[in-house]
């Protein structure tokens, strides 16, 4: 990926919302939620405290990851839709 995301943020591709329930009910497009589940595709190089060191990221490139519902701001890139969020926004790595 050519975006490099600055400081404590990453970049997600969120997974693709469900079709149809377990039961077999098909989702119609209206109805379909946002996923809160995607894979890291990129991270920054980590945030500046306040005595100029840098804390690493925990999170890296392919974790799974789960996230609020409202994280994040959507972005698309060559076609294909992502989320820029910080890492204090993800919940926890699959």
């Amino acid at each position: 990926m050519k975006i490099k995301p600055l400081s404590d943020r990453i970049i997600v591709k969120p997974a693709e919302a469900e079709e149809k329930t377990a039961s077999g009910i098909i989702i119609p497009d209206t109805a379909k939620e946002k996923p809160m589940k995607g894979e890291i595709i990129a991270v920054g190089t980590g945030k500046v405290s306040d005595d100029g060191k840098v804390i690493k990221m925990e999170l890296k490139v392919g974790d799974q990851v789960l996230y609020g519902k409202y994280s994040g701001t959507e972005i698309t890139y060559e076609g294909q839709e992502y989320l820029i969020m910080r890492e204090s926004d993800v919940y926890a790595v699959i």
